[in-house]
């Protein structure tokens, strides 16, 4: 779609990564991203504990914040888009930069709650 005075004619409109799903990330990728956070921060843990490993304990470091705010913004566009419930996005956002393990859980649960039949 052609924007008014966005782009210049002869230039292509910019590529839509989420062209699929309309800019939203989905409850799937989310899911993964948090289990890929609680590994990095899993290996920061063990790094920072281990005598030695000052590098791999900054690098780790940084992926670990780096991924928490990356995982806090898409859980919250996730969010406005009811996606992901409140508590969910709760437990994310903000318990997940000290322990992103609780967030890694709280995707279990809410998955497990959507597949529970109706009483």
């Amino acid at each position: 779609m052609r924007r008014c005075g966005a782009w210049p004619p002869s230039w292509p409109e910019p590529a839509d990564p989420y062209r699929h799903n309309g800019g939203v990330p989905s409850f799937r990728l989310l899911r993964t991203l948090s289990f890929t956070h609680s590994a990095i921060y899993l290996a920061l843990l063990f790094f920072w504990l281990a005598p030695g490993f000052k590098s791999e304990t900054m690098v780790f470091g940084w992926a670990h914040g780096v991924l928490w705010i990356v995982m806090s913004l898409l859980v919250l566009i996730a969010l406005r888009k009811r996606i992901v419930p409140f508590w969910l996005a709760v437990v994310v956002a903000v318990i997940g930069g000290l322990g992103p393990f609780a967030g890694s859980v709280g995707f279990v649960v809410a998955e497990r709650r959507s597949h529970r039949p109706a009483t």
